[in-house]
C-alpha cells in the first residue's frame, strides 16, 4: 500500500473530504465579551456574544434581555477576521447563527439561516443578512461604513480544493447566483463527487449572496434550494436545501465556511442533521465564455 492510498483513506473520514482541509479551530475570543449595534439589514437591534469559556457562549439579538447558550465553532480568514458559528439548541425547526468579527473595521455581519420557513417547502433554509459594528468601551464608533452586498465577484471562475480528491468550479455569473462547472472530458466519479441528481438538473444555478468585508475577504454564502423543489426526496443520497456559507480571503486563496442542512438516504429511509466546519484553498481558472451566459432557466 502506497502512503497516498493509506492516508487518503483516512482523508474520506472527514466528512466526507469537505472538512479535510479545515484549519484548527481558534480560541481567542474565550472570556471576551462582545457588543454589538445592528442596524442595517433583516434583524436589526442590540447583540451581545458572551463567550464563556473555548466551546460555549452566551448570545442575544434584537435587543433581546434573555441571553441563550450553544456550543459554538470559531475559525480565522486571518489575523483579525473571525468567523463564529453556532446551532440553537433545542429549536424546532432547526436554525443557525454565523457572525462575521471584522476585529481591524469593527464592523460585524450577522447570518441567520433558519429552516421550515417556507410553507410548500419545509426543508428550504432562508438567509437573513444584518450588518452592524462592534462596541468599543468609551469610543464613540463614527464610521458610517458597513459590510454590504456586492457585484465585485461577478464574472470570477476559481477552483476550490476541499479535500485531497474532492474540489469544485464555481462561476460567479451574477451577484445574486452562482453555478458550478465541471471541464469538458470530467469523469463520471468527479460528477458523482458533485451530489447525486447534479446533472440531471436543467442548470447548476443556485441563489447566492455575496458580501464584501473589506479589501480581498468577501463573505459568499449559497443555497441549495433548486434541486430540493425539483427532486425533494427522489434523489436517492443528498443534501437537502444545504446552505453554504464561506469567508475568502482573496489574498491568501483560502476559506473558512460552515455547512448547515439535512442529508437525506432514500434506500434506509433516514436522514440526519448536517452541520459541518469546512476549509478549502482555491484556483483562480479561466472558464468558457458559456459558464457566464448561459441563460439561468429559474429568472425570467
Amino acid at each position: 500500500m502506497s502512503i497516498y492510498e493509506k492516508y487518503a483513506s483516512e482523508g474520506r473520514k472527514h466528512v466526507s473530504g469537505i472538512g479535510q482541509y479545515c484549519p484548527p479551530a481558534c480560541y481567542e475570543l474565550a472570556g471576551k465579551r462582545l457588543v454589538f449595534v445592528l442596524d442595517t439589514g433583516r434583524d436589526t437591534g442590540d447583540a451581545i456574544l458572551d463567550f464563556i469559556d473555548e466551546t460555549q457562549v452566551r448570545w442575544s439579538i434584537k435587543g433581546g434581555c434573555e441571553l441563550k447558550v450553544d456550543k459554538y465553532e470559531c475559525r480565522k480568514a486571518d489575523d483579525r477576521t473571525y468567523l463564529v458559528t453556532y446551532c440553537l439548541g433545542g429549536k424546532t425547526p432547526r436554525e443557525n447563527h454565523t457572525w462575521v468579527l471584522d476585529m481591524e473595521q469593527h464592523l460585524v455581519t450577522f447570518l441567520r439561516s433558519p429552516m421550515g420557513e417556507n410553507a410548500y417547502w419545509p426543508y428550504l433554509i432562508e438567509n437573513h443578512f444584518t450588518f452592524g459594528y462592534i462596541k468599543q468601551e468609551g469610543k464613540e464608533h463614527t464610521d458610517l461604513r458597513r459590510h454590504t452586498f456586492t457585484d465585485d465577484l461577478t464574472g470570477i471562475g476559481i477552483k476550490w480544493v476541499y479535500s485531497h480528491d474532492l474540489y469544485t468550479y464555481h462561476a460567479y455569473h451574477n451577484s445574486n447566483w452562482y453555478r458550478i462547472f465541471l471541464p469538458t472530458g470530467t469523469s463520471p466519479r468527479e460528477i458523482t463527487s458533485m451530489g447525486a441528481g447534479m446533472d440531471r438538473m436543467p442548470s447548476s444555478d443556485e441563489p447566492a449572496y455575496y458580501i464584501k468585508i473589506k479589501e480581498s475577504m468577501y463573505l459568499i454564502s449559497v443555497i441549495e434550494q433548486n434541486m430540493e423543489k425539483i427532486y425533494g426526496e427522489d434523489i436517492p443520497k443528498r443534501r437537502r436545501s444545504d446552505t453554504l456559507c464561506f469567508l475568502d480571503n482573496w489574498d491568501r486563496m483560502y476559506s473558512v465556511g460552515r455547512g448547515f442542512g439535512t442529508y437525506y438516504d432514500k434506500d434506509k429511509g433516514e436522514e440526519w442533521d448536517v452541520y459541518v466546519i469546512i476549509g478549502k484553498y482555491g484556483v483562480p481558472v479561466e472558464m468558457d465564455e458559456h459558464c457566464f451566459t448561459d441563460p439561468n432557466p429559474y429568472t425570467v
